[in-house]
């Protein structure tokens, strides 16, 4: 495969690095910027067969589907799990809940929990009055009446876990202490303010370098695995077709136009690392390959207050590239900080091989 090729999508923010730094070979929206052209379109012969590349049903992941009517507005939620401790997951921008499909289903099957994956404001299947006030205080409203109006006031314990737009917004929830329930630990995945924030320049050139319509659902999940987008085959074919919608016979479109929201883009990340860090939960960042961390987490993270996670071989997009090691990562998270129980059904996890975990298991493991 091509360099080109193998570079990662963006729909919301892809840190940027600075030039005295390795540059992170998915790193399409540099790319797009330095470039100027769109990911290439994929070939006939790319990933076998038209048949696999065909959508795959949320029933292969997820447990329930369910809309929550909230002040007539109607968000969908995908839902797994009947019994303890809930990880609440909450997409980037430009996904859906179907991001989490891969990893929902592994983190299930290795520590009991429930799983609750919304289609945020504009996102997927959810309908609302207003899809573009993206802002993160409409947000985080939305965030807490969604858990409220699914569980009610729950003693569960829940873990907040974000994905890029959704890594803010996690954070913002919790520093706001909107949810009713205990929240018991933050994940965040992908996303540091400082190269969010340098990152902004380059969006709406990045945006409009995508191709404005697919002539199928097929073909746009096959757009997605050629360009590098995603490189799990399965994630795609699940993910993909929730991101994109029918306008015309023959024709799809993304599901949101995020160059409507670029309002918002600001505050979903200003000040994030200072909010995060003031979080007072167990906390875990994960991020795709090498990417620098500003003063203050830097700071933060010497003195123990996070745990930082690196996965090799991953685009942007970390639950959907690796959805088995990423669930591995958060799994032993959870259970060392007694969050949830492993599933005795599985043999105890391999020590980690990120030295960064090994100290820190180390230091914090009791």
């Amino acid at each position: 495969m091509s360099k080109d090729n193998e570079m990662d999508m963006l729909p919301d923010l892809q840190p940027v690095m600075p030039h005295s730094m390795s540059h992170r070979p998915n790193d399409l929206l540099r790319q797009a910027v330095t470039h100027g052209r769109p990911p290439p379109a994929p070939s006939a012969s790319s990933y076998g067969k038209r048949k696999e590349m065909a959508a795959l049903p949320w029933s292969d992941f997820f447990d329930k589907k369910k809309e929550v009517n909230i002040d007539g507005d109607i968000f969908n939620v995908y839902l797994k799990g009947t019994q303890g401790p809930i990880f609440y997951l909450l997409h980037g921008g430009g996904y859906s809940g179907l991001t989490w499909a891969c990893f929902a289903k592994e983190l299930a099957r290795l520590v009991d929990c429930r799983v609750i994956a919304p289609d945020l404001r504009g996102h997927g299947d959810t309908k609302c009055a207003d899809e573009h006030d993206l802002s993160k205080e409409t947000q985080v409203k939305d965030i807490s009446e969604i858990l409220n109006k699914v569980y009610g006031r729950t003693d569960e314990l829940v873990t907040i876990v974000g994905h890029s737009m959704g890594g803010a917004l996690a954070v913002h929830t919790l520093n706001a202490k909107a949810l009713s329930a205990k929240v018991a630990a933050l994940i965040v995945i992908d996303v540091v303010e400082g190269s969010a924030m340098e990152a902004l320049g380059g969006m709406v050139h990045f945006l409009h370098s995508r191709p404005s319509s697919f002539d199928s659902v097929d073909k746009a999940i096959r757009w997605c695995l050629s360009s590098g987008t995603v490189k799990n085959q399965t994630a795609a074919r699940v993910s993909m077709p929730s991101q994109v919608r029918e306008v015309s016979e023959n024709e799809f479109t993304w599901r949101i136009d995020l160059t409507t929201t670029e309002q918002y883009w600001k505050g979903w990340f200003e000040g994030l690392s200072c909010e995060f860090l003031s979080c007072v939960v167990p906390k875990l960042l994960v991020l795709a390959g090498v990417d620098r961390l500003d003063k203050g987490l830097t700071i933060g993270q010497m003195q123990g207050k996070f745990q930082t996670c690196v996965l090799p071989r991953v685009g942007h997009c970390v639950q959907e590239d690796s959805p088995e090691k990423l669930a591995d990562e958060v799994a032993r998270f959870v259970i060392r900080h007694r969050i949830a129980k492993q599933n005795l059904n599985i043999p105890n996890f391999a020590p980690s091989q990120d030295p960064a975990i090994r100290l820190y298991e180390q230091r914090h493991h009791h």
